[in-house]
């Protein structure tokens, strides 16, 4: 609780023991004087003349204390009440919580003090929080295995195959062998920078870099690919500086930015534009078509979202890797996003900007 939400209860507490005192006094004071007012004109012998009181004045005193205790306890329960009852819901939702129900929550009402009503809503918050994280790790964990358990079948089945001598040891059977091996080794890196984006430990090693020559080298390692599933590839660079980055980053999100494209867009004409503006660097892939569903929009650059994920399977794809764009532009103080573009096809890009000196 912030010292601003305890000084405002502690307030509330102080005001109703003011109110309280007040009352009693008053009670006191101004019954008293109604009571000596009475009988002072209709009854004067019924007041005691020395300092011992009589028996109706001890009558008058004990009646007094009554209603003084039945007012205190009534404040007293109707002050604990709004700071006991949304506490207590609280404290039960938190043992419900340590025994494994996330869906607990706390309730209050409109009679609790507004810094037990903020405490439930932000118990309730993070138990929210909570249940989130929890069936989002389930999520990944069974995403996760769905993605290995594919090509670690296929390994063992090939492997096997060539130790009972089912399958002929021939270059072909090894190439595919091969990338199922590279397939596994760019899943376990997705994975990799995923998880130290999460716990903030993905570190940068930014430099002055030639972006055109970093460009290149990727385009030139999947141009092969490219080419075989009927991509042409251009090149539109607007670099007339060094780019300060993580070059080696910056090549992995290109080449996912590519394998993204290799896998969703129709075969056609495929461009990689990067240029420097104003401060900032921005690399985008943009191909010719179908385009982004518009329900996938708000969800394109999230861990395991495909857009037709049969499609993504027989190409070989884990759904990771704009997420893996996402965390490099964020690691760099970046953004990422989409845009279509006039033909029917998507532009895909991430920005990050960079010193002053380097895009001049």
């Amino acid at each position: 609780m912030s010292a601003a939400s305890a000084s405002g209860l502690k307030r509330q507490i102080v005001l109703a023991m003011a109110a309280l005192a007040l009352a009693v006094i008053l009670l006191s004071l101004l019954g008293s004087y109604a009571f000596y007012a009475f009988f002072q004109v209709y009854s004067p012998s019924s007041i005691s003349d020395t300092w011992v009181p009589n028996q109706v004045e001890i009558a008058w005193m004990l009646a007094t204390t009554a209603a003084a205790l039945a007012i205190a306890i009534q404040a007293a329960t109707r002050l604990s009440r709004r700071i006991l009852r949304p506490l207590n819901s609280v404290a039960e939702s938190l043992r419900e919580v340590a025994e494994g129900n996330l869906q607990a929550r706390a309730a209050t009402d409109d009679e609790s003090l507004g810094e037990a009503s903020r405490l439930v809503g932000d118990f309730n918050t993070m138990a929210e929080r909570l249940q989130s994280m929890a069936e989002e790790r389930r999520f990944w964990s069974a995403a996760i295995a769905h993605e290995l358990r594919t090509p670690v079948t296929v390994l063992r089945g090939r492997l096997q195959g060539l130790t009972e001598g089912v399958f002929a040891p021939d270059p072909q059977l090894f190439e595919s062998l091969l990338r199922q091996v590279e397939g596994l080794s760019r899943l376990i890196e997705d994975l990799r920078v995923l998880s130290l984006t999460d716990s903030g430990h993905l570190d940068l090693q930014r430099a002055p870099a030639d972006l055109g020559a970093e460009i290149a080298a990727v385009v030139h390692a999947v141009e092969a690919r490219l080419a075989a599933r009927g991509f042409t590839l251009a090149l539109a660079l607007e670099l007339p500086a060094p780019v300060d980055c993580d070059p080696v980053r910056i090549r992995q999100a290109l080449m996912a930015l590519l394998e993204n494209a290799l896998m969703h867009a129709d075969p056609g004409p495929l461009r990689v534009r990067a240029r420097l503006h104003e401060g900032w660097a921005t690399l985008a892939v943009e191909d010719g078509g179908p385009g982004i569903p518009p329900e996938l929009e708000g969800q394109l650059f999230e861990a395991f979202r495909r857009g037709d994920p049969s499609r993504s399977r027989r190409s070989g794809g884990s759904g990771l890797g704009l997420a893996v764009v996402k965390a490099i532009a964020q690691a760099h103080g970046g953004r990422v996003g989409s845009e279509p573009l006039a033909g029917g096809g998507t532009a895909v890009w991430l920005a990050w900007p960079v010193a002053q000196a380097a895009s001049d």
